[in-house]
């Protein structure tokens, strides 16, 4: 089973790389499949790759589900 997740872009850095954010942990990402991202945008994120863009809406009630199944600690957002 692969697990994509919603991230918070908090850096942008340079080549294509990023820093991002979910549940207080903060780790580089790669962002070459998705164009124009800024900081605040929010993500989903496998395997190190942010592959699509996503409202905060959308990625908040994905974070809550997370949440409540015990996939992600409380307070991820």
């Amino acid at each position: 089973m692969c697990l994509a997740i919603p991230v918070q872009i908090t850096e942008l850095l340079d080549g294509d790389r990023a820093l991002a954010s979910v549940g207080g942990v903060v780790r580089e990402i790669g962002t070459s499949l998705v164009d124009n991202l800024e900081v605040g945008d929010y993500v989903i994120l496998h395997v190190g790759y942010a592959l699509s863009r996503l409202n905060e809406e959308e990625a908040q009630e994905t974070l809550r589900a997370m949440e409540e199944i015990g996939a992600i600690a409380g307070d991820a957002r």
